[in-house]
């Protein structure tokens, strides 16, 4: 536009990306000397966040420019975490002003209004990442650090439910950070939650049941178990009626790489001329008179 200068369009180029904010290095870098900063301070053209931390042109940021002000006031290595990254993934919704940031490091000794800083002995880099370009934990790590601070019970299980609906979790990833702070505060209560996902392991052994009970009550032939078609073990089938049943017990395999197996499974098998019914642990043992009637329905139709 006509009367700006070129460190003004660098200065708009970068808050831009930053939800409005930029930094005093940043202001140096696109070529505002000390004394300019100063006098754009004083005339209202930045407004202080946070020491070496300013909003542009006016001082009442969204949520996302506290959010990067937070991070940017910490220095290089830090990252916004626990709630305040939980809600910017969306998983759990947060109304505190409070913003959390994790600093690897020492750096960042300074008291900052508004800021909740974390120290965490480890910080590796598969427990960061950026979501559009702010530094922020993982899901995973996030789901961690969230259970770490107390989260319990429903309130857990709905973050996970959110991440999980949101595709956001590998859970394999979840399951390596469990392995990796066996005694962090808060992995006892997470690991009971995802009990819930992974179901008991005798689940396929009840589906068994389940299917010689409907097949012998109803005078059909008992499945093959565990057996292979095109190339891949299958849990059940029927080979008259060329019916396939395959049973989801593990929804704490749900990652993407998972899913996208079971989706190839359920094709190969289509196109070889099976029909393919899946049942999760919940529906075989809590509704056991639904799976019943599909697999009954499934043999009236073959």
């Amino acid at each position: 536009m006509r009367g700006q200068t070129a460190p003004d369009h660098g200065i708009a180029r970068v808050a831009a990306r930053q939800g409005g904010v930029i930094t005093h290095a940043q202001l140096r870098r696109v070529g505002l000397s000390p004394q300019a900063i100063e006098r754009r301070i004083r005339t209202g053209g930045l407004q202080p966040l946070h020491r070496g931390v300013f909003a542009v042109g006016h001082p009442l940021t969204g949520v996302d420019g506290r959010r990067w002000a937070a991070v940017l006031a910490l220095g290089e290595q830090a990252f916004l975490s626990h709630s305040s990254a939980a809600d910017a993934f969306a998983i759990r919704v947060t109304s505190s002003g409070l913003i959390h940031v994790t600093v690897r490091g020492r750096g960042g000794r300074e008291r900052r209004s508004g800021i909740r800083v974390h120290r965490p002995r480890a910080l590796s880099d598969d427990e960061v990442t950026t979501r559009h370009g702010l530094p922020i934990t993982t899901p995973a790590r996030t789901i961690l650090d969230l259970a770490s601070t107390g989260l319990r019970h429903r309130s857990l299980e709905a973050a996970l439910d959110e991440a999980e609906r949101r595709k956001l979790l590998d859970f394999a990833e979840l399951d390596r950070l469990l392995a990796r702070y066996p005694r962090r505060r808060g992995t006892r209560s997470l690991k009971a939650q995802l009990a819930r996902y992974r179901g008991p392991a005798d689940v396929r052994s009840r589906l068994e049941r389940l299917a010689y009970e409907l097949c012998d009550g109803n005078g059909l032939p008992r499945p093959l178990v565990n057996t292979v078609i095109e190339g891949k073990v299958r849990d059940f089938c029927w080979p008259h009626c060329r019916l396939v049943v395959e049973a989801d017990s593990y929804r704490w395999h749900r990652s993407p790489s998972a899913l996208n197996d079971d989706r190839e499974r359920d094709v190969e098998l289509t196109l070889a001329g099976f029909r393919t019914l899946r049942f999760t642990y919940e529906q075989v043992t809590r509704r056991p008179d639904y799976v019943v009637r599909a697999l009954v329905a499934a043999f009236g139709a073959g």
